[in-house]
């Protein structure tokens, strides 16, 4: 079997494969000093991905589900799931709470993403402030993007969604930050080591292993925890908006 089929094996698939049992396979591995399956995969994915072109890499993902559509639904929700103990695993407390404070603290809120992580940027602001939290997302790139950076403050959080790739404009964004004395929280699979000097707080969104699951999905989840930190952190502004945009709501007969 080559690095790149155990993408897309299962732990029971390996376990039946080897005629031992998925919990030996896991055991195994923990032995060799990986915390679980989709640790292994994710330390395999990146040079795959590195050294594959896409059309194979995507030949290779359509291959692995053998056309049967049951398959299909096992292999992504099974991914979802590993990718989520991945990051349940890794998680820091120490640093999920200083973002949480920096958040409670911003005169205003600013995530940014590009590509599918601009998603999980608007999502954030639109949540936050439900909460009452000032908040904007950066929609722009590119020539577009200095103007909205010229809006970041001193006292201002800039939340950043990069999976892994440093673009011209997260440099730009992160000298941005510095240079006005603003906080930055970096949510990414691989860019923790490269960036970690250059923000206040680096949390783990870990990388779909494959591509049968969004690279951003685990972002998400990330996002919603902070959403939820800020809330349960501020009971009474809380409640104090909920009430008021049910009676906007109210208002508007709905």
């Amino acid at each position: 079997m080559t690095p790149e089929q155990l993408l897309y094996r299962s732990a029971v698939e390996l376990g039946a494969e080897t005629r031992t049992s998925n919990a030996t396979v896991v055991r195994t591995l923990q032995t060799l000093g990986y915390a679980g399956l989709a640790e292994l995969k994710t330390a395999i994915a990146r040079p795959f991905t590195d050294q594959t072109p896409p059309e194979v890499r995507a030949r290779s993902r359509v291959e692995a589900t053998k056309g049967d559509l049951p398959n299909v639904w096992e292999m992504v929700t099974t991914e979802w799931a590993d990718r989520i103990k991945l990051m349940r695993d890794g998680f820091s407390v120490e640093a999920y709470q200083r973002a949480v404070e920096l958040m409670l603290s911003a005169r205003e809120i600013v995530p940014f993403g590009f590509a599918a992580s601009f998603v999980v940027a608007e999502h954030l602001t639109f949540k936050l402030r439900r909460l009452g939290r000032r908040a904007r997302t950066i929609r722009s790139s590119g020539f577009g993007l200095p103007d909205d950076l010229l809006g970041i403050e001193r006292g201002d959080v800039v939340i950043a969604f990069d999976p892994g790739r440093l673009l011209v404009d997260v440099d730009v964004l992160l000298d941005r930050v510095r240079t006005v004395g603003a906080g930055c929280v970096l949510v990414t699979a691989e860019l923790a080591d490269q960036l970690k000097d250059a923000v206040d707080v680096v949390l783990i969104a870990p990388h779909s292993p494959t591509g049968l699951t969004g690279d951003a999905a685990t972002a998400m989840v990330v996002a919603d925890a902070l959403i939820q930190g800020v809330a349960a952190s501020d009971v009474e502004t809380t409640v104090e908006y909920s009430h008021t945009l049910n009676t906007l709501r109210q208002q508007m007969g709905f």
